[in-house]
């Protein structure tokens, strides 16, 4: 095991792997930016070392300065989070370069699974379902066009690098498609550095479902159930549930087995996610596939019992899994809802500030993964999540009882929040029954307006 691990990000996350780190009995060095020297991370590690101004180009996503960080402090591993160099190959290989020991997978497999298009050329060659649209990247307008008659509109146009929803432009007829071709274009070369994009069909309203695989060096595989993540607003999760009320035993077998094919095929170790999207047959294709641990990987841990952060870190130092994929059972439900410094009422607009109060729900089955403290204060400079609210109940219902009475008793006082928007979500009649896709939320809000 590890005697040292630095980890390469901030907030909540960075939060839970110092618990974890601290489970295992390995010390563990916090990175911040001069924005995050009052953050709860930063506070809590053994050690923090600054790694450069607020601007995440010069702080979190500085490849040299956390390697150099690493060194200075003898860190032999680094644990990337979400986010931020989570799966950004170059690092992974600086990392391995340094001798310092990137927990996650291979750069290679990063690399491979990290272009979205020629991902989902590699899925469809191991037999992994997938979406009818674009082999590889679009290269001109005039291929664009061919491809969206073939497949029949309406389609998506979709970055091959990135993620958070970035970079993505539906498209309903010829007329539109050369717009959003270069709308996409440009988000995607702004956000990510490459223009490049491909087009898929557009399953009108499907169900959001990604599998979490886990696996060691060994060449062991194994799938922990999977998470309904359909509840989404501009392509972005609002709150996900496990297990997905639309999927059955049968289903999810089949989806299970196809995401261990998928990682197989990538030689791909350490925890990642392949997210399917379930069409109203109940017949699923793949989407992509994130090479990091997951914003919701708390529900799989809720419902299974089984700690991936501390799997994670034992994968990397070599050990086997501790699990065999009989040994993996779903016990009860568990949902988590993102709760965000934002005024829903004013498009969901960032609300940077100072903590004045603060109160969190607790009791059988609450968890709260946060990073936040009364006084503490929510920059502009990143995401604005306060924290992950998860809840664990018997069953569906009990689990959605347990999250309105914990939403109702969370407390956050001097910025603005989404906890009345998400109270108000899990009150729906929709939700309440598990008849929601991923087009629900929008239409939800256009119908409110």
């Amino acid at each position: 095991m590890f005697k040292k691990i630095l980890i390469a990000n901030r907030g909540e996350i960075a939060v839970r792997i110092i618990r974890a780190c601290r489970e295992l009995g390995v010390r563990c060095v916090a990175v911040y930016s001069t924005a995050d020297k009052d953050s709860l991370h930063a506070q809590i590690a053994d050690e923090a070392v600054c790694i450069g101004p607020p601007a995440t180009k010069d702080s979190y996503l500085n490849m040299n300065a956390v390697i150099q960080a690493a060194v200075n402090v003898g860190a032999e591993a680094i644990h990337p989070g979400f986010g931020f160099l989570s799966e950004n190959a170059e690092f992974a290989r600086l990392c391995e370069k340094s001798g310092i020991v990137f927990i996650g997978p291979s750069y290679k497999s990063i690399e491979m699974l990290g272009d979205k298009a020629a991902a989902k050329e590699t899925m469809a060659a191991a037999g992994v379902p997938v979406i009818p649209g674009s082999k590889g990247a679009v290269k001109n307008i005039s291929d664009a066009k061919e491809i969206a008659e073939k497949c029949g509109y309406p389609i998506l146009v979709k970055a091959s690098a990135g993620g958070g929803g970035r970079g993505i432009r539906r498209v309903d007829s010829p007329d539109d498609l050369e717009a959003q071709v270069t709308a996409a274009q440009q988000e995607a070369l702004a956000f990510f550095g490459d223009d490049t994009v491909y087009i898929e069909k557009f399953l009108v309203n499907p169900h959001h479902v990604e599998i979490q695989i886990m696996a060691d060096k060994m060449g062991n595989t194994i799938y922990l159930g999977e998470r309904d993540c359909s509840m989404q607003r501009r392509n972005q999760k609002i709150l996900e549930e496990c297990p997905s009320p639309v999927v059955s035993p049968e289903l999810r077998e089949k989806m299970g087995k196809a995401a261990v094919t998928a990682a197989k095929e990538c030689g791909y170790f350490n925890a990642g996610t392949i997210e399917f999207l379930v069409d109203e047959n109940r017949d699923f294709y793949f989407m992509e596939m994130n090479t990091r641990i997951q914003v919701e990987h708390p529900v799989t841990e809720a419902v299974t019992g089984y700690d991936l952060v501390k799997a994670q870190i034992e994968v990397a130092a070599g050990l086997p899994l501790r699990l065999k994929q009989e040994d993996v059972r779903l016990t009860g439900h568990a949902i988590e809802c993102r709760i965000n410094a934002e005024n829903p009422n004013l498009n969901f607009r960032p609300s940077p500030g100072t903590i004045n109060a603060l109160y969190v729900p607790g009791g059988p089955g609450i968890r709260i993964d946060s990073a936040v403290y009364q006084g503490y204060t929510i920059t502009p400079y990143y995401d604005s999540m306060i924290g992950k609210l998860i809840v664990h109940g018997a069953d569906r219902d009990e689990a959605i009882r347990k999250m309105r009475w914990a939403l109702s008793e969370f407390i956050v006082d001097g910025v603005d929040t989404n906890i009345d928007f998400q109270l108000e979500i899990i009150k729906l009649p929709e939700f309440m029954e598990g008849n929601y896709d991923n087009g629900f939320l929008t239409r939800y809000m256009a119908d409110k307006k």
